[in-house]
């Protein structure tokens, strides 16, 4: 069986000829290889590990499992997907609706693992009947209204939590955030996020060589002199061991809450694929299904042993447009590098540490960049917003899942925010598409790009169709 572990050498191995681009299944030289395999864990570095430090989980053990994951998914896909996956950011939101009702990091993960399997059977589904019964239950409206309403419901985080923890500091890394993202180019500018959290770190430490303790709220939101950046447990923690394991437990609001994160992954993938068989010049439409069921396997392994949920990483996918290498195993390499690095604790030590005025500062630009991804969707689609088909339920579903809104049905049930404004967006799409007039109904494109096998007959059975790179 090919499980895409063989490669062919790419010319010398030392340089592609300009113009040529490295292949899936072809490398270039091992050292070669694992230097862009090092390049792939710095580009992930600023998400992937701001994100489970966001969610409360072990950061050691977000990075071994993205290694872990990143295997697993280039084994389910015979080496035609070159990806690394790393912590979802979609799952930041829930993670902090869930403990705000009293939700454990257990409770945390046990939610997660549900969305994780229910994506697994989602991809199944994609690899049986075909991508067409995702586009027609989740059209380009819908997706991004969620997506939306996911990233805006994260504001109250960042106003509340990190940014009151040192608000100059937080201003600061904000604004060389927002520079490096601009005005850096090519891998640079990929990494804006990792190259704000050492600017972070940095202006942290000069601030309490030359102010001393800041009295605010620290990570605990008690109001107390602090230091801004607290490297204690870095000298205390290991060189050498194994991150924390916990077992995932089961409650039904905090799956109620996490399970309309599943539309978000499944537009990430969708997004993904297109977007490397775009690179690679291959048709990997037929690749999406197993992409889709294989991101949830991994999540599910991931959320099994304590860790946060995994997802494709457009950072890397960054990467390889800058330097045209597409190799599998340059992400071998990176899985390799992951794995190492998850069973270093003072690594994590370190990345625990993160001043709170640091995330503030990286969060405002990173929640509302999430949020507008939802809006790239509708834009890349042509939707009419216009329409009130798409109108009213986007309208009103974003609303319900940024400001908070309850429906209580019992003492001991509700539906609130993310869950009720998902419900509402998807529901009430469907069901006023049922009422609605036929000249509304023919404006709404059925499939996005994100198939490109079946643009040809979206367009004639709808001529007024578009398409959609849901990409996070």
């Amino acid at each position: 069986m090919d499980l895409g572990v063989r490669w062919k050498l790419h010319g010398d191995g030392r340089t592609p000829a300009p113009g040529a681009v490295v292949r899936p299944d072809e490398r270039l030289s091992w050292p070669r290889t694992f230097g862009l395999g090092a390049q792939h864990v710095v580009a992930m570095f600023g998400a992937s590990f701001v994100a489970p430090v966001l969610m409360g989980l072990d950061p050691n053990l977000a990075i071994m499992m993205s290694g872990v994951a990143t295997a697993i998914f280039l084994l389910a896909t015979r080496g035609r997907v070159p990806s690394y996956l790393g912590c979802s950011l979609s799952f930041v939101g829930v993670a902090a609706v869930i403990r705000a009702q009293g939700g454990s990091s257990a409770t945390v993960t046990g939610a997660v693992l549900v969305v994780g399997a229910a994506l697994f059977l989602v991809g199944l589904a994609v690899q049986k009947f075909g991508a067409r019964i995702i586009h027609a239950a989740m059209p380009p409206i819908v997706t991004g209204a969620v997506v939306m309403l996911i990233g805006f419901n994260l504001a109250p985080v960042t106003a509340s939590t990190y940014w009151p923890q040192d608000q100059w500091t937080a201003l600061l890394v904000m604004l060389f955030t927002g520079l490096a993202v601009v005005c850096l180019r090519g891998f640079w500018s990929r990494i804006a996020i990792f190259l704000g959290l050492i600017f972070g770190y940095g202006i942290s430490w000069v601030f309490d060589q030359v102010f001393g303790k800041i009295h605010s709220a620290d990570a605990s939101g008690k109001v107390v002199d602090h230091w801004r950046l607290d490297l204690s447990a870095v000298g205390q923690a290991d060189w050498i061991g194994l991150p924390s394991f916990h077992a995932p437990g089961f409650e039904w609001s905090a799956i109620l809450v996490a399970l309309p994160v599943v539309i978000a992954l499944i537009a990430e993938n969708a997004g993904h694929v297109k977007a490397v068989g775009e690179m690679t010049g291959d048709n990997l439409d037929d690749k999406l299904g197993t992409a889709i069921s294989a991101d949830g396997a991994a999540s599910v392994l991931s959320t099994a042993v304590g860790g946060p949920p995994n997802t494709t990483y457009s950072e890397n996918i960054g990467v390889m447009a800058a330097t045209r290498v597409y190799s599998t195993a340059a992400y071998w390499a990176a899985a390799c590098f992951a794995l190492l690095f998850g069973l270093c604790p003072k690594f994590g030590a370190v990345v625990a540490a993160i001043p709170g005025g640091v995330l503030g500062g990286i969060t405002v630009i990173l929640y509302g960049m999430i949020g507008l991804l939802g809006a790239q969707i509708w834009i890349n689609a042509k939707v009419d917003l216009r329409n009130p088909l798409n109108l009213v339920p986007a309208a009103a579903g974003i609303i319900i899942g940024v400001g908070g809104v309850s429906l209580k049905f019992t003492d001991n049930f509700e539906l609130s925010g993310i869950a009720l404004g998902t419900i509402v967006v998807i529901t009430g799409y469907h069901v006023l598409r049922a009422f609605a007039p036929p000249h509304l109904k023919s404006q709404e494109p059925l499939l996005d790009a994100g198939t490109s096998a079946y643009d040809a007959e979206a367009a004639a059975d709808n001529p007024g169709a578009g398409g959609a790179d849901a990409k996070r």
